[in-house]
């Protein structure tokens, strides 16, 4: 005869035991890296104590000339008197004379050499007449700033202290995860050698300002003042710049965002062996995949990037790439958002041989591409574009047949509007994404170029019209610039 199996209630000592065992062993056995991934450092302290000295406070004088009224230009002796009216109501002798004024600003800097150079971002110290450099140990220096690169907002100063300094080493931005626990050093508002800590938000992130954007976002507390100082992981090492907030009032609200420290080094060798950046061009206008384009274009998820427009005698041009076409990988790496490829073309050597990989009619095409270097005039059709985010809050593409064709649109021209930012004139009009605009200000735009063309022109607080093709149905469209 078989016995029974004993049973335990949750009271018995014998499940009690059990229980203990098998959470024990859990424990032990549960990877290193969930563990350490769970739950927060103990403490900051020491490698803020460690780190402090690395930071620097840095602020700057700009002196902003006075305007200068009509009748600064003449002695009251000069003017005939029946002409003195044009020049104002006073009368003259009575007009006090305008003061130039110095406006100051306050920023943050890493020390990256323990001779002296010093990353900051370029917003801190652009148009600066005097740049001064606070130590944590209160010595200041006068700085020169060795190249400045407005395009990635990063500048590289130089000061001549008197003995050997602290310095800051880089770190492997793309080994952060999200969720990686990070620390910010600076100088908000002033106040000196502030150190917050939060984690890793986001990577990857566009604020619709440039063309290289692939900012970390985090919730570390970052505030005015804070520009230009470092990010840093739990190992030491800086892993980003920080560069801008994201708030209606001014203040954090913990959006923050960081230029990654991979991006930052090529910028800052370039700076401090040539003064300025030379980046790689491809030649293309490109956009985001949306879902509903990845589903007409029989791709299994919406990742690469659109072109939708590729400027003649071009690299892409010379290597086949056409409108249409899906950038789906550069070089091997994978593009999953569309600012990927901007930033990884950029960082590639001018004359260097590269690999790209697109979709193209239902299938994968790998094209070989020689990388030509980025001239002022190409940059400047790339930067419009971006003008026309801010302007008016949108997204546009040039019309192809193959977009024609998964839209279900009979047009063969037009400029497509791709994305409609929230809160933006383009938004507050009744403009969507999907519209094909026809004309702009009663004037037909056949492409992408002829429509930044009209748009360029534009002053402030304008009003200007829209004639476009939503569903089959053709209306117009005010929309009023701030």
């Amino acid at each position: 005869m078989i016995s029974s199996l004993p049973t335990f209630s949750h009271r018995h000592p014998v499940f009690g035991f059990l229980t203990v065992l098998l959470l024990g062993l859990f424990l032990v056995t549960l990877p290193e890296t969930c563990r350490a991934a769970s739950s927060p450092p103990d403490t900051f302290a020491d490698l803020a104590e460690k780190l402090s000295p690395t930071v620097v406070n840095i602020y700057t004088t700009q002196v902003v000339k006075a305007s200068r009224s009509p009748h600064d230009m003449f002695n009251d002796r000069d003017i005939p008197e029946p002409f003195r009216h044009f020049f104002g109501p006073s009368p003259f002798g009575q007009e006090q004379p305008q003061k130039d004024q110095k406006r100051t600003s306050l920023g943050s800097g890493v020390i990256i050499s323990k001779d002296g150079y010093i990353v900051t971002n370029n917003h801190v110290v652009e148009n600066a007449d005097t740049i001064n450099v606070r130590l944590t140990n209160f010595e200041e220096y006068d700085a020169k700033i060795i190249g400045r690169d407005p395009k990635s907002d990063l500048a590289l100063l130089k000061i001549a202290p008197k003995n050997g300094l602290p310095v800051t080493a880089f770190g492997d931005s793309d080994k952060l995860r999200v969720g990686d626990w990070v620390m910010a050093i600076g100088n908000p508002f002033g106040f000196e050698q502030t150190v917050t800590a939060g984690i890793v938000s986001g990577k990857g992130r566009s604020l619709g300002s440039g063309p290289y954007e692939n900012f970390i976002q985090t919730d570390a507390s970052i505030n005015p003042g804070n520009s230009g100082g470092p990010l840093f992981n739990l190992k030491g090492e800086m892993v980003g710049i920080n560069s801008a907030i994201y708030s209606r009032s001014g203040g954090n609200i913990g959006i923050g965002f960081a230029i990654p420290a991979n991006m930052a080094k090529n910028v800052v060798s370039q700076l401090k062996e040539h003064g300025s950046v030379v980046r790689g061009w491809l030649g293309v206008m490109i956009q985001p995949v949306t879902p509903e384009l990845a589903a007409q274009f029989k791709m299994e998820r919406p990742i690469g990037a659109l072109v939708g427009e590729v400027t003649p005698a071009s690299p892409a041009d010379k290597a086949g790439i056409k409108p249409g076409d899906v950038i789906v990988a550069f070089n091997g790496t994978e593009i999953s958002q569309v600012s990927m490829l901007p930033n990884l073309v950029a960082e590639t050597t001018v004359g260097s041989k590269a690999e790209i990989t697109l979709f193209r009619k239902g299938a994968l095409k790998k094209l070989p591409i020689v990388i030509a270097k980025l001239n002022e005039e190409q940059a400047a059709a790339s930067e419009s574009t971006e003008s026309l985010n801010k302007r008016l809050g949108l997204g546009v593409q040039d019309l192809t047949p193959e977009i024609a064709a998964a839209l279900n649109l009979t047009d063969k021209q037009g400029v497509l509007i791709t994305a409609v930012e929230p809160d933006s004139p383009a938004a507050e009009a009744g403009l969507h994404k999907g519209d094909l605009i026809l004309e702009f200000n009663q004037k037909p735009v056949r492409d992408v170029k002829a429509f930044l063309n009209e748009v360029k022109g534009i002053k402030t607080k304008a009003t200007v019209s829209f004639f476009i093709k939503r569903e089959g149905r053709t209306r117009f469209f005010g929309l009023k610039l701030k």
